[in-house]
């Protein structure tokens, strides 16, 4: 008797397409300052699942430190991932800038939170897991 097929879970099915997506997102604060406590961390990645889920984008992981944050994300191929990166970037900012004002005008001043740049790597090549680890691994500032 053949061994039973399981389904894996990261493949999504959609009405004309199977696809499994993932991205390695890295975005950093403008002049890379270390404006990020542990408590902002936690407030960012709050936001960032509330703008992934509309999107129907799973944020897989997140962490990050001082300087930067890091997240893997599984997105299907409708989205348009520097769309959804400006709309990470874009609503984390206003709720992170008005949520912790005083705090964020110590690092940065202007309009901006986040450097206009990113980056950007799929994720597919590497085992998931690994690119988990790595991410569950980088460092908070203590």
């Amino acid at each position: 008797m053949s061994p039973r097929w399981e389904p894996d879970p990261d493949i999504r099915r959609g009405r004309s397409v199977v696809h499994t997506l993932h991205a390695h997102l890295v975005f950093v604060p403008r002049y890379r300052r270390g404006v990020f406590t542990d408590e902002i961390l936690t407030r960012c990645e709050e936001i960032m699942r509330q703008v992934c889920a509309k999107a129907n984008v799973e944020l897989c992981e997140f962490n990050g430190e001082r300087d930067h944050v890091h997240l893997l994300i599984h997105y299907p191929p409708q989205v348009k991932l520097s769309a959804l990166v400006g709309s990470l970037k874009g609503v984390s900012a206003h709720y992170l800038r008005k949520e912790y004002a005083d705090h964020i005008k110590r690092y940065l001043w202007g309009e901006h939170f986040w450097s206009p740049s990113y980056f950007a790597a799929s994720a597919g090549g590497a085992p998931l897991v690994v690119v988990k680890e790595y991410i569950e691994d980088q460092k908070r500032p203590g």
